[in-house]
């Protein structure tokens, strides 16, 4: 499985929200559980003019300077240091994946909320946004889809094909259809997501975000138990695995007792470790 990961895409701990520092705990773990299975590859950041093309400049040039709230509602520099990063290992992936008819993985989270002049939701730059467009600058691609399986309502995504006109790309996020745990009931999930998958199938290349706050224990989630997590992992993988595809690991807030890091969010590390073995299984 090549993972598109650098430790300058880790962001200081928060408070609020483990997904700045997940990444390098997710990576930790596949290593350790799946060993040769997972090659690491490098990239490089984006640069403050593609996230410009996703964002108001001034936006983007007030977070990257500490002048304006990112995602946390704070202006650590630490945090805006880790952004282009972030971004860019999800550009990376998804030009590997176009190039080589791959599905890869880029371990990020912090997108989806993230609007044209505005961040919120632990979100600042929508990197999902910077890497369509990205993509589609550089005529890799005509149309991108966006399956958007974090637990949370993708608004910034839904602001930014909004405010630029964009017709090109196809983009289902599930936070839109269920906001509580009884909307999904008696296959109603599953419809929407086998719609959603068909849609997906005439598009260039797959944005996936696999979310594990859909789980049923996540404080901020709370829709899906463990097996319908596993069929919703494998039914995109069986479905789109065919094209292009990038997947990331979007959000997940569950917090147990544990002396490290890694124990107190072991739920989530399991959700996201699943996702790999599946990707595995699949493709090796």
């Amino acid at each position: 499985m090549k993972v598109f990961y650098r430790p300058e895409q880790v962001g200081p701990a928060q408070h609020s929200s483990p997904s700045a520092h997940k990444p390098r705990l997710v990576v930790e773990d596949w290593i350790r559980r799946f060993g040769a299975s997972i090659e690491v590859y490098n990239f490089e950041p984006v640069t403050e003019e593609q996230i410009a093309r996703a964002h108001q400049p001034d936006f983007v040039k007030g977070v990257l300077t500490g002048t304006v709230a990112n995602g946390f509602g704070n202006r650590d520099r630490k945090v805006a240091d880790s952004l282009a990063f972030t971004s860019g290992s999800m550009l990376a992936a998804a030009e590997y994946a176009v190039l080589h008819n791959e599905v890869v993985c880029s371990p990020t989270s912090g997108f989806h909320h993230a609007e044209y002049r505005n961040a919120g939701g632990y979100c600042t730059f929508n990197g999902l946004m910077v890497t369509a467009l990205a993509l589609k600058d550089a005529g890799l691609v005509n149309r991108v889809a966006i399956l958007d399986c974090d637990a949370h309502y993708g608004n910034g995504t839904d602001s930014i094909i909004n405010r630029l006109g964009i017709d090109w790309i196809e983009h289902y996020t599930q936070g839109r259809e269920f906001g509580l745990a009884y909307n999904a009931a008696n296959g109603a999930y599953e419809r929407w997501l086998g719609t959603a998958i068909e849609r997906c199938k005439g598009c260039d290349v797959v944005l996936y975000q696999a979310g594990a706050d859909p789980h049923i224990d996540d404080p901020l989630g709370g829709i899906l138990t463990t097996a319908q997590m596993v069929a919703r992992d494998r039914r995109v993988f069986e479905c789109l695995g065919h094209l292009p595809m990038v997947w990331n690991l979007a959000g997940g807030y569950q917090v147990v007792a544990g002396e490290t890091e890694a124990e107190q969010i072991e739920p989530v590390l399991a959700l996201h470790r699943e996702t790999a073995r599946l990707h595995i299984e699949f493709f090796g």
